[in-house]
């Protein structure tokens, strides 16, 4: 695995500052039972790492000192760790709104019998990652077999009302570009999925997320193993659209690896960049004593990945 932090601190981003904090972003873990070509966790069956009770327990802690609305939960596959629907539960006792962000074939472990009647109960938000509606994309990104089980899955999810219309059960679906790459128009793409699921497997869905991949870890060693690392980072950086920083997600957004550490977003995680520009540590039970509003946020050159173009996070494209 190539290191691509030393490639990415060579290259200045604009200063920006955290508002108000309103969502608690969790990875419980970067097990998960798919591997991913284009995967910035680097997850993967054989990874071991597990957020511990001690850690589970200060996150509803924190939703309730800090007043945080949202609790988005990744990983990995976030399912697979024993304490995820005690968590869930607790998060919506408390009235928070949870995000499952759900590989879909997780649905058909061993291990997950009823998994999709418990989301639909605790009326979870499901952000399910769909590369592709054709067969042949998703198989070559994710594995064979993956889109069969993801369309039995998305089935299973909309039996249950996911994705309908009145139902208020959000189903949202993730496409990730096959390679180096900005990803299409959202709404374009988001029309050509409607209608192709629809047509083809009677799948309905809210809406489509675009996200842009990360030159980081998986994706990142590829680029620099293919000699096209500079290349795609000077496709970032010349598609850089300033209105798009303030919405960027690290701003209202705070991300825990499973040892409760804090980082800016999701990928300064995945870089081992810790919260802010201080270079000190902290941990989520600090988040009990003191918030973060209009603290620094820690910036190098993957950043551009989230305003080049339409713009990208977690939520998809900033430009509507």
């Amino acid at each position: 695995m190539h290191d691509t932090l030393p490639l990415l601190e060579k290259t200045r981003f604009p200063v920006i500052r955290r508002a108000h904090l309103e969502t608690l972003q969790i990875n419980l873990g970067y097990k998960c039972n798919q591997s991913c070509v284009h995967c910035h966790v680097n997850a993967g069956p054989n990874r071991t790492e597990m957020m511990d009770v001690a850690t589970m327990a200060l996150i509803p802690q924190v939703l309730a000192a800090r007043e945080i609305g949202t609790l988005d939960l990744t990983g990995g596959a976030p399912e697979l760790h024993e304490g995820f629907r005690d968590l869930v539960r607790a998060a919506r006792a408390q009235g928070v709104r949870v995000i499952d962000r759900c590989n879909l074939t997780i649905l058909f472990e061993p291990g997950q019998e009823g998994l999709a009647e418990f989301l639909a109960a605790q009326r979870v938000e499901v952000v399910a990652s769909m590369p592709c509606y054709s067969a042949a994309n998703v198989d070559k990104q994710r594995g064979d077999g993956v889109f069969d089980l993801s369309i039995a899955a998305l089935q299973q999810l909309n039996a249950l009302g996911y994705g309908r219309q009145g139902s208020g059960l959000v189903l949202n679906l993730v496409y990730n570009p096959q390679g180096a790459s900005l990803p299409p128009d959202q709404q374009k793409l988001q029309a050509d999925y409607k209608r192709e699921l629809l047509q083809h497997f009677g799948i309905v869905f809210n809406e489509l997320f675009a996200l842009t991949n990360m030159p980081i870890q998986r994706f990142g060693s590829t680029l620099v193993s293919k000699g096209t690392f500079d290349a795609y980072m000077d496709l970032l950086r010349s598609s850089f659209q300033e209105q798009n920083l303030p919405g960027v997600m690290c701003r209202s957004t705070v991300s825990v690896d499973w040892q409760g550490w804090l980082s800016d977003c999701d990928f300064n995680q995945q870089l081992g960049l810790p919260l802010g520009t201080s270079g000190l540590k902290r941990h989520l039970r600090d988040l009990l004593k003191t918030g973060l509003d209009e603290q620094t946020i820690r910036v190098a050159g993957h950043c551009f990945g989230c305003t080049a173009g339409q713009g990208s996070s977690c939520g998809g494209a900033l430009e509507h």
